[in-house]
């Protein structure tokens, strides 16, 4: 379905409910710049890591599109594992995995607090954004703990800059990509609306410098278009 959500006075803040799920894949193929190549490299980098019977966490999985590029991708038999607080997201993301006859386990989870077991990788895509910033290192840490020694997250996030001329820019730069994907003015500014103070971006420095602290040796950049950019943290 075409993503239609913006294009009415907003009622309240963002959420991912029913409304957004029934269009969220083509919100983000049209909302987040390069998002299939993006799934598509995590992807690529996750198989790097990965051996028989490997544990995979996706963080705010939503519709589970980037579980389905690690199975299709792998030559190996993976314990696949995506975790969602959005009843709606996940209902959508069972359609596919039923479509594609996955092995793909989802939980209705909230991501702060489950127990999560002993895996090789983790990932997140534009979930962190969503994460109070308070609570933020404490996600962190727990990824981290959760990692076996040798395990990588890969996560992707809207990112600021520190220079607010360059900010500016990077952010106009965007705008500019959402009305070539169709997207008008007032739908940009309806979300964005909707968006303040829900969805909360660090620096690529925050983010590096919060990624470090919980332990991790090495956290590099692997993609980064404008104000967007995929990370991959290594656990010693």
């Amino acid at each position: 379905m075409i993503d239609k959500v913006f294009d009415k006075p907003i009622e309240k803040q963002f959420e991912f409910d029913e409304e957004v799920a029934a269009v969220f894949d083509d919100m983000l193929a049209r909302s987040v710049p390069f998002y299939n190549d993006v799934l598509d490299l995590s992807a690529r980098f996750a198989q790097e890591y990965l051996s028989e019977g490997s544990r995979v966490y996706d963080l705010g999985c939503s519709t589970a599109s980037q579980l389905l590029k690690i199975e299709e991708a792998s030559a190996h038999s993976l314990d696949l594992i995506g975790l969602d607080t959005s009843d709606a997201m996940l209902s959508h993301a069972k359609k596919k995995i039923e479509a594609f006859k996955s092995g793909i386990t989802l939980y209705n989870a909230d991501i702060l607090e489950h127990n999560y077991q002993e895996a090789r990788v983790f990932l997140s895509n534009y979930t962190l954004q969503f994460i109070r910033p308070l609570v933020r290192e404490e996600l962190i840490e727990k990824i981290y703990s959760a990692l076996e020694s040798g395990g990588v997250f890969i996560f992707s996030e809207k990112v600021i800059s520190e220079d607010k001329k360059l900010n500016k820019a990077l952010i106009d730069c965007y705008y500019d990509f959402k009305e070539e994907q169709g997207y008008s003015k007032y739908e940009i500014a309806q979300k964005r609306e909707a968006l303040e103070n829900v969805l909360v971006p660090y620096s690529v420095d925050e983010n590096i410098k919060m990624i470090k602290k919980a332990g991790f040796s090495s956290c590099e950049i692997i993609f980064k278009w404008a104000n967007f950019a995929t990370f991959i943290a290594t656990k010693p």
